[in-house]
């Protein structure tokens, strides 16, 4: 026995179904990556870009001198978990006696910045208590009149 199957043509509403159906999957995509890109990173970098590109050519100048003056910075985390940071002047020599600041600051803004003070334990390292995680430390330094600023990161 055979049996006969009907074939049934293609039609102008098949190819109108699989392109609605193209379509609605593409945006679709589209829609969920928009979602996930705007709730991830709000875009903010500055509040007012008007006032911020007042300021740019001084930010360039005060870069410049930071730059001049050959600090280093060795950022990382101890054994005990707080941050610590080693301060060396151009020549080499640890950086004593300065006043360090950092925010730290989670990669994708997942948690809330955190405002930092480090002390002093020895001649030119500074340390201060810093929770588990991965964080970017933007670290101010301030010595002799001087201030540098420089950005690290720890996990």
């Amino acid at each position: 026995m055979t049996q006969h199957r009907t074939v049934r043509p293609f039609t102008g509403r098949h190819m109108a179904a699989i392109l609605i159906s193209f379509f609605a999957v593409i945006i679709a995509v589209n829609v969920l990556m928009a979602r996930l890109a705007t709730s991830t990173f709000g875009g903010v970098v500055v509040e007012n870009s008007y006032v911020a590109s007042q300021k740019f050519n001084g930010w360039l100048d005060a870069a410049r001198s930071e730059k001049a003056l050959g600090w280093k910075a060795e950022i990382a985390r101890a054994d005990d978990g707080r941050l610590q940071v080693t301060l060396r002047d151009s020549a080499g020599t640890r950086i004593a006696a300065a006043a360090v600041s950092a925010t730290a600051e989670h990669p994708l803004g997942l948690r809330d910045d955190i405002a930092l003070v480090l002390k002093e334990g020895a001649p030119g390292h500074y340390a201060a208590a810093l929770p588990a995680g991965r964080w970017r430390i933007k670290l101010v330094v301030r010595s002799e009149g001087r201030t540098w600023r420089t950005v690290g990161e720890v996990g």
